[in-house]
């Protein structure tokens, strides 16, 4: 800026001053020319007046002057000449000054030579005999002029450059030094011009709407950040080269990395060959899809490019699917397993109905045959129950919630049970305190009557079911332990599955569906309750469900 401001100053320097040479050798031009033409008026009134005294003889004493005198007689021929011989000169009378004298007393006239540069002014004047008197002299040209005066107009100029350049360095220097002093973080705390006043006025404006705009920025960028994090989801960004811009938590613990991967090619930070066949595919495609295992469980991993025509870059999000995996695939389980369970005591049914129907079973041996259809009868509608009662509690329909005595169950439920028990010499005892929690009556009657009937049934001969129910102010602790046939650590992590059986053989003698750990477990999720199991293999099992009392 300061090399303009110090070349604009000194064109302006030059042009003024050869603006100023030009009018001012105008001005004196003229000048002259007026001068030269009044003196020219002047002397040819003196030699007018004295040569209509003395004659030639006054024209000859004056050859030597810087003034040309002529002597025209009427006819135009020359008479008299101070500079040249008259007899060798040209009749006058087509002359313009001539014609103007001879008609008019008086005339004037200048003429200019290209070849000499130089213009010559004309007076005449009549005189009384008839013969014209003409004075003459002659003027440069205005280039002759500057020509004359050059070398001083030269010397000014260069002088005069010189103090402009001396003064437009000075003054840009001047003026641009308050320019780069400015405070643009504080425009208004700036003493400068007047005239960028408006320009600092808006430089803080645009400074505000700049730190707004930067502030929205941060907190945007912040909220990002924090929703990536929190993510359940792994999220994973990579730039056109396929290098990591950004990994969240879950990506990191997913790709077994840390904040080392960013900048990094993701090749190098997952290896996956399904991944990696993902990636190509949507370079092809736009968007991919593809499952992965790692640490046991599943995901789903889809891969999206970021642009259409130019790709800009790629995401990755893989979404744990292990529940759903699971879901299904205990679905499926669930589907094949009631299929089989429905299908068994039906077949028993149908081959005693079949058998009875074609006369094959002796008189003595169909009251046996009829139990037996019931035994499977009892069976299917247990089984039926207990399917409509898991249906139930997979569809988490609203809840109601009371206050529920757990201890008033528990006594409930082992009466209930005193019959199956003393068939077995199976001792229940119960001990606790009175315990109030916030439940669904029912859905804890479920877990009690299930657990309290498995230790029934799964017991020894003679053996011993010990009900406890106690509190520690947050939890009710609801136990029950049996002396029975245990449970080996091989099966303790199955037995809530559904139509899990550990001892299949038993199960069909004591009539179990192999739904009541499933039930338990699922009423103890919809009320927020924990189930854990202690097992010994042939010395019995103990299970304790904590409820929360509120």
């Amino acid at each position: 800026m300061t090399k303009r401001i110090f070349r604009s100053t000194l064109a302006v320097a030059v042009c003024v001053f050869l603006a100023a040479a030009v009018i001012i050798t105008g001005v004196l031009y003229n000048y002259f020319s007026a001068s030269m033409q009044n003196q020219l008026k002047s002397q040819l009134e003196l030699a007018y007046a004295a040569t209509g005294r003395e004659g030639v003889s006054y024209l000859e004493n004056l050859q030597k002057s810087d003034y040309r005198l002529t002597l025209i007689g009427a006819d135009g021929k020359v008479i008299y000449d101070t500079n040249a011989d008259a007899g060798a000169m040209d009749n006058h009378a087509d002359r313009t000054e001539i014609r103007d004298a001879v008609q008019n007393g008086e005339g004037e006239s200048e003429r200019f030579s290209s070849t000499l540069l130089e213009k010559t002014f004309y007076r005449a004047k009549k005189l009384s005999n008839g013969c014209i008197l003409r004075i003459s002299a002659t003027q440069y040209s205005v280039l002759t002029l500057v020509l004359g005066i050059l070398h001083p107009i030269v010397i000014i100029f260069v002088f005069a450059i010189i103090l402009s350049a001396l003064l437009s360095r000075r003054m840009s220097k001047k003026i641009v030094e308050p320019l780069n002093n400015l405070d643009l973080e504080k425009p208004l705390d700036n003493d400068v011009y007047d005239e960028i006043s408006p320009l600092l006025l808006h430089i803080e404006q645009q400074n505000r709407r700049i730190k707004y705009q930067i502030e929205e920025l941060k907190q945007n960028r912040k909220k990002f950040d924090a929703v990536i994090e929190n993510m359940n989801e792994a999220l994973v960004l990579l730039d056109e080269d396929e290098a990591v811009i950004c990994a969240n938590k879950s990506a990191m613990k997913l790709f077994n990395t840390d904040k080392s991967c960013i900048g990094r090619s993701f090749l190098l930070t997952d290896r996956s060959i399904d991944i990696d066949n993902a990636i190509k595919q949507a370079d092809e495609n736009g968007k991919s899809e593809t499952s992965i295992s790692r640490n046991g469980r599943e995901y789903r991993v889809n891969v999206s490019k970021i642009g259409r025509r130019n790709i800009i870059g790629t995401v990755i999000l893989a979404f744990d699917v292990t529940d759903k995996v699971f879901a299904e695939r205990n679905r499926k389980e669930f589907t094949a397993n009631v299929s089989h369970e429905l299908k068994t005591p039906l077949q028993s049914v149908m081959g005693s109905a079949e058998l009875i129907e074609n006369g094959l079973v002796k008189t003595d041996d169909i009251p046996r045959f009829a139990r037996n259809i019931r035994t499977e009868a009892q069976r299917l509608v247990a089984l039926i129950d207990d399917i409509i009662r898991l249906s139930a509690l997979d569809e988490k329909q609203q809840l109601e919630f009371e206050n529920v005595d757990l201890l008033e169950i528990a006594k409930s439920t082992a009466e209930e049970l005193k019959p199956m028990a003393d068939a077995e010499d199976i001792k229940i005892s119960l001990d606790g305190e009175n315990t109030v929690i916030k439940g669904v009556r029912r859905l804890v009657y479920e877990i009690v009557r299930n657990l309290c009937e498995n230790a029934v049934k799964y017991n020894k001969h003679g053996g011993e079911v010990k009900i406890s129910v106690a509190n520690d102010g947050k939890f009710a602790h609801f136990t029950v332990a049996d002396t029975g046939i245990g449970i080996s650590d091989e099966h303790i992590s199955r037995v809530f599955e559904r139509f899990y059986r550990v001892d299949k053989s038993h199960s069909k003698q004591t009539g179990g569906t192999g739904l009541g750990l499933s039930i338990v477990k699922h009423a103890a999720d919809c009320l927020n309750a924990k189930v854990s199991i202690k097992s010994t293999l042939g010395e019995g099992t103990e299970i304790t469900v904590d409820f929360p009392i509120n």
